[in-house]
């Protein structure tokens, strides 16, 4: 059994993948090729914004959204420390210190109550982070934002394809950033990601920044990186792109019949009121979650944990000050949660294999 079925998926579209590849070997560009247009253009309509920017992957995205904010050394950036590391990463790289809030119990996110006290004189923006596929309430997230005019970044990493109140995840703030990384949601076969906005500047800016700092050949306005996203990719996700309404169709109905099969056994992942889950991971909470871990190993069902340490337990974020007891939800979060088998090629046959395998445990 695999935890994300990559392979299935690639037996389903093999065709049509194989046939988009094979225009760019026979066009032979390579590095910004007409695919990226394409993609970066359908992807724009179906998240609702002016602008999408395909980048190498979502950690690029992530400061290179930083990088044409004008945001570094001294200033602060709040996020959560339940997230993957690239979230505090790309603010420490950019020269700036993240500022942890905790996270809510129910939907893993961020804890808007704890929000507004976190911001200083020195806050220049704020990064969510829509984890495990749904998205915080941002309403009041770019309510708090908008009375102290700070810039809000949706680390959409791993929620593409949600909404929230009709409206897509990447459309809701200032600048939106996902992954595509070959496990999430949408995925290619390598790194990749993308930052989605209206804002016609900071669009121009961040695809300068890109391409090391210059919107022209030879000519660098900015400090940037080599942030370009692959043709080869590009056409990778152009020819999944048609089957993404019916994988996001399968993700919920898969995520909901785990949750009503499991409902009396562990803590089901929640969907808040207005909200659509991409599942890009199905995530319970028990207290013996290791244990659990280790009888399903040994049946042959993998699992997975996100994340076993929060991120101001990491030694590298030491020096911002933080210590273990400060963010309790987040740390009891990272002691029982674990992910189950998830992806749209999910048989009824082995979800009820696993969901039994969990009751015997």
């Amino acid at each position: 059994m695999n935890f994300i079925d990559l392979k299935a998926q690639y037996a389903k579209y093999q065709k049509e993948i194989n046939a988009r590849i094979q225009v760019v070997l026979d066009h032979g560009a390579y590095v910004m090729g007409p695919e990226i247009v394409e993609i970066e253009n359908k992807m724009a309509e179906y998240v609702g914004v002016k602008h999408a920017i395909t980048v190498s992957s979502g950690t690029a995205s992530l400061e290179i959204a930083l990088r044409a904010l004008g945001i570094g050394p001294g200033d602060e950036v709040i996020t959560v420390p339940f997230t993957w590391i690239s979230t505090a990463e790309v603010i420490s790289a950019v020269g700036a210190i993240p500022v942890f809030v905790d996270i809510e119990p129910k939907y893993f996110n961020i804890d808007i109550k704890k929000m507004e006290a976190a911001i200083t004189p020195k806050t220049k923006a704020i990064m969510p982070v829509s984890l495990f596929g749904q998205m915080p309430d941002y309403d009041a997230i770019n309510a708090i934002a908008k009375k102290y005019s700070l810039p809000v970044i949706e680390d959409a990493a791993q929620s593409f394809g949600a909404t929230q109140n009709g409206k897509q995840s990447c459309g809701v703030t200032l600048i939106g950033s996902t992954s595509f990384f070959p496990a999430k949601p949408l995925g290619c076969y390598g790194d990749g990601g993308a930052l989605f906005t209206s804002d016609d500047s900071l669009a121009a800016k961040m695809r300068a920044i890109r391409n090391h700092g210059g919107e022209k050949r030879h000519f660098h306005q900015y400090v940037g990186l080599n942030g370009r996203f692959d043709t080869i990719q590009a056409a990778v996700l152009l020819a999944k792109w048609p089957h993404w309404p019916s994988e996001i169709e399968a993700r919920n109905r898969i995520g909901a019949r785990y949750s009503e099969l499991l409902n009396n056994v562990c803590v089901v992942p929640e969907v808040m009121p207005g909200n659509t889950h991409v599942y890009a991971q199905y995530t319970i909470r028990i207290a013996n979650r290791d244990a659990l871990g280790e009888k399903l190993k040994a049946k042959g069902i993998p699992t997975a944990v996100y994340y076993p340490k929060c991120l101001h337990e990491q030694p590298v974020f030491a020096p911002y000050g933080c210590k273990l007891g400060d963010f309790p939800v987040s740390e009891k979060a990272s002691q029982e949660v674990i992910s189950l088998p998830m992806h749209p090629f999910l048989s009824e046959k082995d979800q009820d294999g696993i969901v039994e395998a969990i009751k015997q445990a």
